[in-house]
């Protein structure tokens, strides 16, 4: 009897004693989803452009919806509305549920509007200075919903948007999401131009209130001008609705497809490691003066281009792949002390299972 308890006993902990000598490798596994903000311009008591029976905020909130549909077939993305009825919304508070719901990425669809009735084709904007009388024309019109806003020199203190100077504050802090808005924005306006055959007007900087309060990459889509009679009959229309959606979707799915490595909770995980190449630690003296210092960031099983706007513009991206993992890696250092160094920029930049790892000799091992 006691011999079988003893037996039972190691059975139990034979699995835990194998586990606790298997290196752990703090490397990025489970996805989080990519969330995305989607808001369906004015609502309420603001039509936005009212051409006859036609109102902006219909169609806008029509192309959400469907745009919401296509998105949450995907189990990998959340989706955030700002509203989903015909509601007055401030652009503020628009903003403010995209940064609470702390988004990947917002997304305000409108009509456009000109007073030559010819003025046709789509544009996608993202924040910045007015760069002509055209520009202005726009973005006044799109911000001119903060006037029926109660108290609203106290929300907007600051904001005046016939001043470009008064913009200079938030151009430095989005700074970081520049970059890949206007990424967002190109991917628009290339679906609009594979599927709609409209004029492209192209990726457009002014700016515009609601994304000057929105903290992540932001884009603000002028689907067609409700003014131009043809563009107000296909807009108005289920089909033409289901095409736009169709376009921004698409552009959404490939803006999310270069950041799917930037999507995924670190948490520690046992793998299978190579003796041989890879150790727990390395004393000094294994050190060559040859060495070559680099910082793991992420291991994942998606390949995604080793590009430093795809990780958080950390330095010198490169990627290794090892049987179907793909690791991707920071930084080509000479020292340690720089490695020690972008390690700590990579775990301030959130890759919380970053760590070193020495290449010498063509052999990687971590430290």
């Amino acid at each position: 009897m006691k011999t079988y308890i003893l037996l039972i006993i190691a059975l139990l902990t034979f699995p835990v004693a194998i586990q606790a000598s298997t290196p752990v490798d703090s490397t990025i596994i489970n996805s989080k989803k990519f969330t995305i903000v989607l808001d369906a311009g004015h609502g309420g008591s603001d039509p936005g452009k009212k051409v006859g029976s036609v109102n902006e905020k219909d169609i806008a909130l029509k192309v959400v919806k469907k745009i919401g549909v296509l998105l949450s077939k995907n189990p990998e993305v959340k989706v955030v509305y700002t509203r989903t009825t015909d509601k007055f919304l401030e652009l503020h508070e628009r903003a403010s549920i995209a940064n609470k719901a702390k988004a990947d990425l917002f997304v305000s669809v409108h009509c456009n509007a000109a007073a030559n009735k010819s003025a046709k084709g789509n544009e996608t904007w993202v924040l910045g200075l007015h760069r002509s009388d055209d520009n202005l024309e726009v973005v006044q019109r799109e911000n001119a919903v903060i006037l029926l806003e109660d108290n609203y020199q106290e929300k907007y203190a600051g904001f005046d948007p016939n001043d470009p100077s008064s913009f200079a504050a938030s151009l430095l802090t989005q700074e970081d999401f520049l970059d890949n808005s206007i990424e967002m924005a190109a991917n628009v306006q290339s679906k609009f131009e594979e599927a709609l055959k409209r004029k492209n007007r192209g990726v457009k900087q002014a700016g515009f209130a609601v994304l000057r309060l929105s903290y992540m990459p932001s884009v603000l889509i002028e689907t067609g001008f409700i003014t131009n009679s043809e563009e107000r009959d296909f807009l108005n229309s289920n089909a033409g609705q289901d095409k736009v959606a169709q376009s921004i979707f698409k552009a959404i799915l490939n803006y999310q497809k270069n950041r799917d490595i930037n999507n995924f909770e670190v948490e520690p995980v046992n793998i299978e490691e190579n003796i041989n190449s890879q150790t727990i630690e390395a004393s000094g003296d294994d050190l060559a003066t040859t060495s070559i210092y680099m910082v793991q960031i992420a291991a994942s099983s998606n390949q995604v281009a080793a590009k430093s706007y795809n990780f958080k513009k950390l330095p010198e991206i490169s990627r290794e792949k090892s049987g179907g993992i793909y690791r991707y890696y920071t930084g080509k250092l000479s020292t340690l002390e720089d490695a020690m160094e972008l390690k700590k920029r990579a775990l301030k930049a959130g890759y919380e299972g970053a760590f070193i790892v020495v290449v010498e000799n063509g052999v990687t091992r971590r430290l």
